[in-house]
Parts: C-alpha cells; structure tokens; sequence
C-alpha cells in the first residue's frame, strides 16, 4: 500500500517507520522535505521510504496520515491539498498548548473538525489514544493494547483496520466519526 505521513514527529515517524518495514511504501511529508532530521527519518525507515513535501506525500498516496499538533491541523491540510477519495486517518488530538486538557470535547471533535477541513476525504480516526511508543510494542504482559477506530466509510476502516493489526493491535471499530469525541479523551486517560 502506498502511504503518506504528514508529519515526522513521535506519532508519524512512528508509523512510518514500522509500515515501511512492513513492506509499505511511505512517504514523510514534511514542510521541509530537505530538513537533515526528515532525510535521517526516511533512512532510518529503510528503502520503502522517502521524504517529499506536504503536498507530494498527500496527492501520491491512496492512503495519508496525519500526525500533526492539533494547532496544525488546518495548515497541514491546506498544504495538503485536495483529499477527495483518499483515506484521511486522523491521529490527532486537540490537546491545549500547556498538555492540561483538551481544546474541543464531548459536543465536537478533533475528528470531526479534520473532516469539515478535509470534506472529500475519507476520515477515520486511529492510533491516538496510545503513545507512539507503544505502536510497535503493543503487549502488555499477557495482553495486546486495543487500537480503537472510527469513521463513516466503512471500506476506509476496513484498511486502517488492516493497517492497525499489522501492527500487533487489538482492533475495535467504535462506530461513526461521532465516537471520535469519546475517544479524544481517553487519549488523555
């Protein structure tokens, strides 16, 4: 599958560096592609990966993650460009600048707010509520970590479904787009 990761920090790099060795092909798209810390990333990731900018990781892939502060959300997306018919896995959560709470809840959503911004897309939200290190450790003792997911298409969460339990999760679908506004918070939990 041909994946686009817009954004290279914890929760992106994360990603695309463990479906890249799951045979992948991922892209790090990244306002500057030529950044030494993004060229390192995409090495690190191995010969499936490689660096571009926001835009080119987003109009080459089928599927594109984003994996931004939520402050940069609506750039990323602008800089994305047109979405329409992708899917759009929402790993965002709307965290206030101090880490004390969430900025959106319970009568909207991070999710939801990806969505109006990225209309034509296909959003599920996924891999939010577990940290980025545990996204290729997902066993706690005896037990595998659960990946909750949601969103409308049900094709789309068939895929991330699929991309998530390549990863060793414990898949959940947790019904519509609207479930996003529960799960933002357990992130917090």
């Amino acid at each position: 599958m041909n994946i686009g990761v817009i954004g290279t920090g914890n929760v992106g790099g994360a990603l695309g560096k463990l479906w890249a060795g799951k045979g992948h092909q991922v892209t790090f798209g990244a306002r500057n592609p030529n950044d030494p810390q993004v060229q390192q990333l995409a090495r690190d990731a191995g010969g499936n990966a490689r660096a571009a900018s926001v835009h080119d990781a987003a109009a080459s892939n089928e599927v594109v993650v984003l994996a931004v502060p939520w402050p940069a959300v609506a750039d990323a997306l602008q800089s994305a460009g047109a979405l329409k018919g992708k899917i759009l896995i929402d790993c965002t959560n709307p965290l206030a600048p101090d880490l004390s709470g969430l900025v959106i809840g319970t009568t909207n959503s991070a999710g939801e707010e990806v969505a109006r911004l990225a209309k034509e897309a296909k959003v599920v939200k996924a891999f939010n509520t577990i940290g980025a290190a545990n996204f290729g450790n997902s066993q706690f003792g005896s037990e595998r970590a659960t990946m909750f997911i949601c969103g409308k298409d049900t094709a789309a969460k068939k895929v991330v479904n699929q991309l998530a339990s390549e990863l060793d999760f414990d898949v959940v679908d947790a019904g519509p787009l609207l479930a996003a506004r529960w799960l933002e918070p357990l992130a917090m939990l």
